[in-house]
C-alpha cells in the first residue's frame, strides 16, 4: 500500500490515526530502508504542519463550503436592496409571516422532484427526523394547511439552505436568503399572477441592475406538448427537468439526454425541439391554439388561453416591454401546476424580445442571458398535500434572487469605486477645545432624546481634526461643534461636512435643523 503513498495519502492516513501496528507493519513489507526512512521523513514533516510545535492540529479558519461573511459595505448595500423588496411587497398590500429553520422530513419529501438530493438532512433529534428547508414555498404551504388559512397575501424574507455545488462568483450558494411574495386564495383567472409579474417588473427596475425579462409559460402548456409529441406520461417529470436545462445546456446536449439517458425517442425529441424554439407574445399564443397538435390537448388549450388572458392584464399594468412567451422555459419543481415565470437579467445594451413576423424573438441584437434573478409561478394542488382532507388552497408567487442580485450590486460598486456608507449617523457631536466631555455627552443625548442619530467620540480630550476627518471618511453630513465661547452664547457651531459652510445655531432650534437638512 505504501508503495504508491503520496503527500495526500501521509495526509488521509495522519487524520485518522487508528491504523493498527499490524496493519502499518503489513503495508511497509516490500519496501527498503530507505524508502521507509523517505516515508517516516515525510510523515514528520506532515505532522510538524498539521499540528505544530506542541503536536496540536492548527485550526483552519474558513466558513464553511458554499457560505461567506459580509462586511459593513456588504451589508449597507444588501439592506439597500431589501428596504426596496421589503417596500415594493408592502405597496401590494402584503403582509408578513416566518416559519422554522427546519421541517420534518416528511413534510419537504416528495415536492421538489429531482433537486430532492439536494436537501440538507438532519440527524434524529428526539426521535424526529428534520431536514433544513430548502426553499419558502413548502413551509408556507404547510402553514397554510396547519392553520386553515384559505386567503392571505404575505411575504417572507429568510435563509434558505441547498446542498449544491456552489459558485461563489455567481452568487449561488449554499445558504441564501430568499425574498417571497404569495397571494393564497380563490380568485378570478390570472389577476394575482399578473400582479406577481408586476412586482417583479417593479424590483429589477427599481435596483437599476440593467436591461432584463421576464419569462413566462405555463406546466399545463408543457405537458400538452410533451402528450402531443408522444412522451409517456410517467416520462413527463423527468423530460421537464431536461427541458429545463435550456437555459444552461445547448439544444443538442438536450437531446442527447432525452434520448440517451432518458429513454425517450429521436423523433418525439425533434418534435419537443421545434416548439421549444419559440418566443412570442399573446399572438403565439392565438397561433399555438390553432396548432394542429396543439390544439388536440385540452391541457394545452386552457394554458394557451390563460397565457392570452395574462397578456391582457400585463398590458393595462404597462409591462409587455419586458415580459415574453417561452416554450422553452419548464422550472422543474414538482408542485407547480400553471402559469411559471422567470426573471433574467440580459447583457447591457441589448434590445428587448419583442414578438417577429415568425413567433420567433425578433431584435437587433439577440437577447443574451447573465443570469436568473427571480422565478416562480402556480401550485394550486401544494397546500392539500398537507390537509387531511385534501382541500386546495390556489395559490402563486415569486421569489426574488437576492444572492445573484447582491453579488452584481456589489461589483458594480467596486467597478464604479462607489463609496457606500455603512451607518446612518446625521450628526457628530465634537469639541473645538479640551475638557469638554461632559458637555458633548450632555448634547449628544439630547440628540438620541430626540431620536437623531448621532456620534460622539469616545475619548476625552479628541484633536478637532481628528473628529472633522472621521466625518469625512465614515460620510456624516454634519457637526455640532462646541467651544467655551459657544456655551456661554448658548449656541452650537453647526458645520455642513461637505462644503465645510459653519453657522451658529440656537441650541434649543439644533434638533430641527438637524431634522431639516438631512430630511
Amino acid at each position: 500500500m505504501l508503495a504508491m503513498f503520496t503527500l495526500r495519502s501521509c495526509s488521509t492516513l495522519w487524520a485518522s490515526w487508528t491504523v493498527s501496528r499490524v496493519q502499518l507493519l503489513r503495508s511497509l513489507s516490500g519496501m527498503s530502508v530507505a524508502q521507509i526512512d523517505e516515508e517516516v521523513a515525510k510523515l514528520l514533516q506532515l505532522k510538524a504542519k498539521l499540528g505544530g510545535d506542541d503536536g496540536k492540529h492548527q485550526f483552519v479558519l474558513k466558513t464553511p463550503k458554499g457560505t461567506r461573511d459580509y462586511n459593513p459595505k456588504q451589508m449597507a448595500i444588501r439592506e439597500k436592496v431589501f428596504n426596496t423588496i421589503v417596500h415594493c411587497f408592502k405597496r401590494h398590500g402584503a403582509e408578513t409571516i416566518d416559519t422554522p429553520v427546519f421541517e420534518l422530513k416528511e413534510t419537504l419529501t416528495g415536492k421538489y422532484g429531482e433537486d430532492s438530493k439536494l436537501i440538507y438532512d438532519l440527524k434524529d433529534q428526539g426521535g424526529e427526523l428534520l431536514s433544513l428547508r430548502y426553499d419558502l414555498t413548502v413551509p408556507f404551504a404547510r402553514y397554510l394547511a396547519m392553520n386553515k388559512i384559505t386567503n392571505i397575501k404575505r411575504y417572507h424574507i429568510a435563509k434558505v439552505y441547498r446542498r449544491d455545488n456552489p459558485a461563489m462568483t455567481r452568487g449561488r450558494y449554499r445558504e441564501f436568503y430568499q425574498c417571497d411574495f404569495d397571494i393564497a386564495g380563490q380568485y378570478d383567472a390570472m389577476i394575482p399572477d399578473a400582479e406577481c409579474l408586476k412586482i417583479v417588473y417593479e424590483i429589477l427596475s427599481e435596483l437599476g441592475l440593467g436591461d432584463f425579462r421576464i419569462k413566462v409559460n405555463d406546466r399545463r402548456i408543457l405537458d400538452g406538448m410533451f402528450a402531443v409529441c408522444g412522451v409517456p406520461d410517467d416520462k413527463f417529470r423527468t423530460i421537464c427537468s431536461t427541458v429545463d436545462k435550456l437555459d444552461k445546456m445547448p439544444w443538442d446536449d438536450v437531446k442527447k439526454e432525452m434520448v440517451n439517458e432518458k429513454g425517450l425517442s429521436e423523433e418525439a425529441a425533434d418534435q419537443i425541439g421545434a416548439y421549444v424554439s419559440m418566443q412570442g407574445g399573446m399572438d403565439l399564443a392565438e397561433r399555438l391554439l390553432q396548432d394542429p397538435k396543439m390544439s388536440q390537448s385540452k391541457q394545452a388549450c386552457a394554458g394557451l388561453t390563460d397565457i392570452k388572458l395574462l397578456f391582457s392584464y400585463l398590458q393595462l399594468f404597462q409591462i409587455t416591454d419586458k415580459v415574453v412567451f417561452d416554450l422553452s422555459l419548464a422550472r422543474g419543481l414538482d408542485y407547480y401546476t400553471g402559469i411559471i415565470y422567470e426573471a433574467l437579467l440580459t447583457q447591457a445594451g441589448v434590445a428587448p424580445v419583442v414578438e417577429a413576423q415568425n413567433g420567433a424573438p425578433g431584435s437587433t441584437e439577440e437577447s443574451v442571458s447573465v443570469g436568473s434573478v427571480a422565478g416562480g409561478g402556480r401550485y394550486d394542488g401544494l397546500v392539500g398535500m398537507f390537509d387531511p382532507k385534501g382541500r386546495k388552497v390556489p395559490c402563486v408567487g415569486v421569489s426574488i434572487g437576492i444572492e445573484r442580485i447582491f453579488s452584481i450590486m456589489e461589483q458594480k460598486a467596486e467597478a464604479c469605486a462607489e463609496k457606500v456608507r455603512t451607518t446612518e449617523v446625521q450628526i457628530m457631536v465634537a469639541s473645538a477645545q479640551k475638557n469638554l466631555l461632559e458637555e458633548r455627552l450632555k448634547l449628544v443625548t439630547e440628540l438620541w432624546n430626540a431620536g437623531i442619530k448621532a456620534e460622539v467620540m469616545y475619548k476625552k480630550n479628541p484633536k478637532l481634526l481628528s473628529q472633522l476627518q472621521h466625518c469625512e471618511e465614515s460620510g456624516i453630513p454634519l457637526v455640532a461643534i462646541l467651544g467655551e465661547q459657544e456655551l456661554k452664547d448658548g449656541v452650537v457651531k453647526l458645520r455642513v461636512v461637505a462644503n465645510r459652510e459653519e453657522v451658529d445655531i440656537s441650541r434649543g432650534d439644533l434638533v430641527e435643523e438637524v431634522r431639516r437638512r438631512t430630511s
